[in-house]
């Protein structure tokens, strides 16, 4: 499956547009992660053990993203793009979302 940001692929043809695809994640660090990184707020710097979390979200979400895409019979997502949101300020949400395609073969 070819996932791609742009809106169209080059030298390739839409043939068909098989309509809106997305993958939702829905995480949360532990009580022992939520420590760490709140120990790290305190001295500045990269907060490593969110960033690694959203990491791992985001390929979950584009992994999810393509089981729909191919589910619905195409073979490529275009225009694609990530979202993210913070519900009850412990979980963090990552939605992987584009339009499901059908492209020619080279």
């Amino acid at each position: 499956m070819l996932v791609t940001t742009t809106e169209n692929v080059v030298g390739r043809t839409v043939l068909e547009v098989k309509g809106q695809v997305f993958g939702v994640v829905v995480r949360s660090r532990g009580v022992g992660g939520n420590f760490v990184a709140s120990l790290r707020t305190i001295f500045g710097g990269e907060i490593k053990e969110y960033s690694s979390m959203i990491e791992e979200a985001r390929r979950h979400a584009i992994d999810r993203m393509v089981v729909n895409a191919t589910a619905m019979g195409a073979n490529a997502i275009v225009m694609m793009r990530f979202d993210g949101s913070e519900i009850g300020q412990i979980m963090s949400e990552v939605v992987a979302y584009g339009t499901a395609v059908v492209i020619d073969k080279p």
